[in-house]
């Protein structure tokens, strides 16, 4: 079944309305995870479009400024977290890594730091560069010391199309006119994944107020599993 289209992420009630629906749970557990299926994700994986519980996290290969190297999603060998965001956001985004920093830290105190990678990836690399990162991450708290955390920026605005919406199915649409913004804004989805080393998704969180606790916890537990293998 043909994926269908999702641009949410209009403000924190248009997401928070849906994120508390209970989907139909599967019958069989995919193969390749360790956690149990996601209660709140609101439809069947194959009708959602982002990849979801039990579905392969779909490849990508980024530059990350900061670190002056290329990621691949192939050679991740650590549990993930990916989400899509352009730090010009005057909310939803903010809120989004402000938790995203909260989980990055917690991860630090239970000793995961090395388990775990941040991949928050730009749709907006006209002006997200190394210094938008930088002051952004200054902004927040990120500890890119830690070597866990990195911005990832697609080349041009037709690659972001390309790897956030066509591929990772978190929708996005420029708007030249805004009220929040000068020159250009845009409406998106907003759609965190929790992929394990194999790159097999175990959670899709929607909406900006994810919950830290809940995120560290699914975080453990998948470390846990592929530590004991």
């Amino acid at each position: 079944m043909r994926r269908r289209a999702l641009l949410g992420g209009m403000g924190a009630a248009a997401i928070g309305s849906v994120a508390g629906c209970t989907t139909r749970l599967l019958d069989d557990e995919p193969d390749g995870v360790v956690l149990e299926p996601q209660e709140d994700q609101i439809a069947d994986a194959e009708d959602l479009s982002y990849p979801a519980y039990g579905q392969p996290l779909p490849e990508f290969e980024l530059r990350a400024p900061l670190a002056g190297e290329t990621i691949s999603s192939t050679d991740l060998d650590r549990t993930a977290i990916v989400t899509a965001i352009f730090t010009s956001c005057p909310a939803e985004c903010g809120i989004l890594l402000n938790r995203l920093v909260g989980v990055q830290r917690r991860v630090a105190e239970a000793g995961l730091t090395d388990s775990v990678v941040f991949l928050p990836i730009t749709f907006d690399p006209e002006r997200d560069d190394a210094q938008a990162f930088r002051e952004n991450a200054e902004s927040l708290g990120v500890d890119l010391e830690a070597g866990n955390w990195h911005y990832l920026r697609p080349d041009s605005p037709a690659d972001a199309k390309a790897v956030v919406e066509d591929r990772l199915g978190i929708g996005f649409e420029r708007k030249t006119e805004s009220d929040r913004l000068e020159g250009y804004d845009f409406t998106h989805a907003v759609v965190t994944l929790l992929a394990n080393p194999d790159g097999v998704v175990e959670r899709a969180y929607r909406g900006e107020g994810i919950d830290r606790d809940r995120v560290v916890d699914d975080i453990a537990a998948v470390v846990d599993a592929f530590s004991a293998e």
